[in-house]
């Protein structure tokens, strides 16, 4: 296996409090993430990485490799770089992180974002998909847009891009990305990231990719299906998302 993948997850979340223990189809989110990534079968070894003994636990329960972190990380790729640093991961020159609130991240997702990495296009890569307009105005919906290259310009909780003229509404449209929370990361690239004191732009939108990318990092955007979109940030995105548990059909047991 040449690839680690690393499910960071901490209690602290604010919108929805005690995350990773929610439950979705009976068990914890924390759970459902690592079944949905091992089932994925991508070939990567993965562990889930806490600072929240009771996240620990009710990994370990399910059978996940946990390790336990420092209690100070600002952010799940300082996390992250933290497992990556220690002896027993060393070896592994690409490092995925996958949120741990993206029950439903596809296959599709973390090999785009790790292929970015893996052929040397990028030292960052992560994955988006395309969106429809009613994304806009809801913060909890992270928005990337990209250039031609595929590289991120710029995340956002804010409506971007932009239409400054409803005349171009067929442009903007076209251009409408839905971010998915998981990141690649080349070795150096992880370590210079963490390196970096926060920025002000991620201290303001509370999204840590944007550390990176005021740094002049590169980081590539792998477009995928947008079914691959699915996080749960809100008590409404849970209550969703355990909808979409209940009706999921038998034929697809083993897979959210």
């Amino acid at each position: 296996m040449s690839t680690l993948i690393v499910i960071p997850a901490r209690l602290g979340s604010t919108r929805l409090p005690q995350k990773p223990l929610r439950l979705l189809g009976g068990k914890p989110l924390i759970v459902r993430v690592w079944e949905r990534v091992v089932s994925l079968d991508i070939g990567a070894r993965v562990v889930v990485a806490t600072d929240s003994e009771a996240v620990a636990a009710a990994a370990a329960s399910a059978g996940a490799e946990v390790v336990m972190t420092r209690a100070d990380h600002r952010s799940g790729t300082d996390r992250v770089a933290e497992v990556a640093a220690r002896p027993g991961c060393a070896g592994y020159d690409v490092i995925v992180s996958v949120q741990g609130d993206e029950p439903y991240i596809s296959a599709e997702s973390v090999r785009g974002a790790a292929g970015l990495v893996e052929g040397g296009r990028f030292p960052l890569g992560t994955a988006a998909c395309r969106a429809t307009p009613d994304i806009l105005l809801d913060p909890s919906v992270v928005k990337v847009v990209t250039d031609a290259r595929d590289r991120a310009l710029y995340f956002s909780r804010a409506p971007i891009p932009f239409l400054r003229d409803l005349s171009d509404r067929a442009e903007r449209d076209a251009l409408l990305r839905q971010h998915i929370g998981v990141y690649a990361y080349a070795r150096l690239a992880l370590a210079r990231w963490v390196s970096l004191p926060p920025h002000p732009l991620e201290i303001t939108e509370q999204l840590e990719q944007l550390r990176p990318l005021a740094d002049g990092l590169a980081m590539g955007v792998a477009t995928v299906a947008p079914s691959a979109a699915g996080g749960i940030d809100t008590e409404e995105d849970l209550a969703t998302a355990n909808a979409r548990w209940a009706g999921r059909q038998p034929s697809a047991a083993g897979a959210l």
